[in-house]
């Protein structure tokens, strides 16, 4: 075959898959959610005069074909191990991976995203508590800080990080609990750390707000694997991990109410464990209030937590310790509107917050 001839059979080749990776991303069915990235998949934009003259409809149209071209799992899996093994990047679109875990790249120090979560909880502070309040503050590091240093990625100063953040709500009691922690602690493809432990970490919370735990607890495993949010952005070929939860006298006969949907909830939501996220079983997941009451827990301790996705498996430890526990995320309720639902009256409060929200506290109202 002549050069004349290759040419010619190259570009149809190449217009061959384009045309049809194009027609078929257009006839094949589509997903509407990518289980593996845990979020909804961009929808076919509706076409208008309007939305054409204005450049809306490609906008929309392109996005939506990212989104939906065929095998796109199997084309985002060879990309990122090229990323990795080929190319020999550093991290692929802010992940990297050390001896199995995944960790995001948490940098820089956003000193203004400090500043406004600082000013959140003086909000709260002026707005509801008093002299009669204890008020602490603790903050969890994200896994990066484990990671990072060891693999030579970009890490923020975490000991500058807590410094800062503890300066800036001077009103609280700063609690530290890094020393507490590694890189075990965490799951290798999930941002949380595991509860079955971190149970260090709440007797110390416990003892510096002046509480007791009983600290007699039970473990039990999933039967299923346990993939976690970052393995499905990795998009790497990863093993799994397998989620624990701890479940002690102290648990039982607990009453949990979730005030954003009106019912009555398990300190462990089962049905979770089969969806797409199972680390949502701790207190069923992202909710902006939830009660817990203890009738065997001193009537006289009462606690408030402001806190974060991380809070959900640390709050059922502090069970033993309270009659009363109220968990609050900003990120879902305005702390305007907590007068109409909770009572600070003679409640401790403790701000418990990860360091990966406080450096990009604008989900906070």
């Amino acid at each position: 075959m002549d050069r004349g001839k290759k040419n010619i059979a190259v570009c149809l080749a190449f217009a061959f898959v384009l045309g049809g990776g194009f027609f078929a991303s257009l006839w094949m069915p589509k997903a509407g959610y990518s289980y593996s990235e845990r979020r909804k998949l961009a929808e076919k934009p509706q076409l208008t005069v309007r939305t054409l003259w204005e450049g809306r409809f490609m906008e929309g149209f392109e996005e939506y074909l990212q989104d939906t071209f065929p095998f796109r799992e199997g084309f985002r899996r060879a990309k990122a191990l090229a990323a990795k093994n080929v190319f020999f990047r550093q991290d692929n679109h802010g992940l990297y991976t050390v001896d199995g875990w995944i960790a995001a790249v948490e940098y820089p120090m956003h000193e203004e995203a400090l500043a406004y979560a600082a000013s959140r909880f003086h909000y709260i502070f002026e707005e509801y508590l008093d002299e009669d309040n204890q008020v602490f503050l603790s903050v969890i590091p994200d896994k990066n800080c484990f990671l990072a240093e060891g693999s030579g990625h970009l890490s923020m100063d975490y000991a500058a990080f807590e410094k800062s953040m503890a300066e800036k709500v001077s009103f609280a009691s700063y609690i530290p609990i890094s020393d507490l922690l590694e890189r075990e602690d965490y799951y290798k493809t999930d941002t949380h750390w595991r509860q079955e432990r971190i149970t260090d970490v709440a007797e110390r919370l416990a003892q510096a707000m002046g509480a007791e735990l009983s600290g007699k607890y039970q473990a039990h495993t999933l039967a299923q694997d346990f993939y976690g949010v970052y393995y499905g952005q990795a998009a790497l070929p990863l093993a799994p991990d397998r989620l624990q939860y701890l479940t002690g006298a102290s648990m039982e006969g607990c009453r949990v109410y979730d005030w954003q949907n009106g019912r009555g909830i398990g300190v462990y939501d089962m049905e979770k464990a089969a969806g797409a996220d199972p680390y949502e079983i701790f207190l069923s997941g992202p909710l902006s209030y939830v009660s817990i009451e203890n009738p065997k827990a001193p009537k006289d301790k009462k606690l408030v937590v402001f806190r974060d996705s991380f809070g959900s498996s640390l709050a059922p430890l502090l069970i033993s310790g309270y009659s009363e526990i109220a968990l609050v995320d900003i990120r879902y309720l305005h702390p305007a509107h907590l007068g109409r639902f909770l009572d600070f009256e003679g409640r401790d409060v403790l701000f418990l917050y990860s360091t990966s929200v406080l450096n990009n506290s604008n989900t906070m109202k």
